[in-house]
């Protein structure tokens, strides 16, 4: 088994950019006070993945965090490896990366960078980590590292040629395919998007208008239809692929869900709770997570 440890459940979050970074600090740190052993970051087209990390590592002590994910088209191959090796040794190994080819909208359109072959190019972009010099003090071997797969063809690379996974925006029944065609010993991190709020009508309103986002990338919409989700599953989206993705309800509900990911195979399982307003982190869910779900 990979020597990466974030605990069994921890944060996803994508709603700290919309902070000042002074508040990050005092956020990050009272995350840490409520007992979660690690935090999920995001990077698309706010701040740069590793300099929040620092951030985040520089305000806590004993929080991991980790990238889910850095872009492979942001860096080339060799300042992902070496900023990895630098952020690693100066927080004492509470820093794990996860990598991904993001999607052709964000790369072509946002990057001006073609997306053609991206898992060719992740197994090649893999390979030039591993190999990338680094003449500086710190791991001598680039340390574990996940990567951001759905498909087959990536899972079997993650675990063949890196530490793990990284799945997003998947059920459990993702989950165990992924355990299934990985093999007992890599590493296995679903993220799983949950809302407290015991309301049918208006938990399924807010997980519609965050599943819109996701279900517009190709990525996300071909995994689900190999899972076999129809077109008006997906059209919809549906209410039972809204109740599929996102887990809703009180915490026993939740909790089920993670412990779902946790049956299928999943080492852990990284928790983003939903929000209407993205300047509005939801601290207080936050907390109401911690008590019911760091005992799993």
């Amino acid at each position: 088994m990979t020597s990466i440890d974030l605990g069994r459940v921890g944060i996803w979050q994508g709603v700290l950019d919309q902070q000042p970074s002074a508040r990050v600090r005092e956020l990050v740190a009272e995350i840490e006070a409520m007992g979660w052993p690690s935090l999920w970051l995001p990077e698309s087209t706010g701040r740069d993945a590793f300099v929040s990390s620092g951030v985040m590592l520089g305000a806590t002590s004993t929080l991991k965090v980790a990238t889910g994910i850095a872009q492979i088209h942001a860096r080339d191959a060799v300042t992902m490896a070496n900023a990895y090796r630098t952020i690693h040794e100066a927080y004492d190994g509470r820093f794990v990366l996860g990598i991904g080819v993001s999607h052709a909208p964000m790369i072509e359109g946002v990057r001006n960078q073609p997306y053609v072959k991206p898992f060719t190019l992740m197994k090649d972009y893999v390979a030039a980590m591993k190999a990338a010099p680094f003449t500086a003090v710190g791991a001598d071997e680039l340390p574990p590292f996940v990567l951001a797969a759905l498909g087959p063809k990536m899972l079997r690379l993650a675990a063949g040629e890196t530490a793990g996974a990284h799945p997003y925006f998947v059920p459990p029944e993702h989950t165990a395919l992924a355990r299934d065609t990985m093999g007992p010993d890599a590493y296995l991190a679903p993220e799983q998007m949950v809302i407290l709020d015991p309301d049918a009508s208006s938990a399924r309103s807010l997980a519609r208008k965050e599943m819109a986002r996701y279900l517009a990338l190709p990525n996300y919409a071909n995994n689900l239809r190999r899972l076999g989700w129809s077109e008006d599953d997906l059209a919809g989206p549906s209410d039972r692929l809204v109740d599929a993705i996102i887990a809703w309800g009180g915490e026993d509900e939740v909790r089920a869900r993670v412990q779902a990911h946790l049956d299928a195979g999943a080492d852990h399982v990284c928790v983003q709770h939903l929000v209407e307003d993205r300047r509005n982190p939801p601290v207080a869910e936050w907390r109401r997570l911690a008590d019911s779900l760091l005992s799993l």
